[in-house]
């Protein structure tokens, strides 16, 4: 199992990302941080491209959402994937493929 949590506190509008996982070396895949930007996890078969990609967009100012459609549209394994973002406004969008094990959310 891996757990991960994208978060973002308003009071301080510190954000961040953590991982708790069975798989070694976790941390150098799944969590994706950018101050005053978001907070990007990806795992179940990480995409490593979408930490960096999530941050460059939501530096950009793209919507959270269409973030999320714009990275997992052109993967072609996104079934297996699971994405969570959250930028510096606290706004936040997850995706989970429907090929992910069977208890995944």
């Amino acid at each position: 199992m891996t757990y991960s949590i994208v978060a973002f506190d308003p009071e301080t509008e510190e954000l961040g990302v953590a991982v708790a996982s069975k798989f070694l070396a976790a941390g150098a895949y799944v969590p994706y941080a950018k101050a005053g930007v978001g907070a990007v996890a990806t795992q179940s078969f990480v995409n490593p491209n979408y930490g960096p990609e999530g941050l460059e967009l939501m530096a950009q100012g793209k919507d959270v959402n269409e973030i999320i459609k714009e990275m997992t549209s052109k993967d072609e394994e996104r079934s297996l994937r699971q994405v969570g973002i959250v930028n510096a406004k606290g706004e936040s969008a997850t995706f989970t493929g429907e090929e992910c094990y069977s208890w995944a959310g």
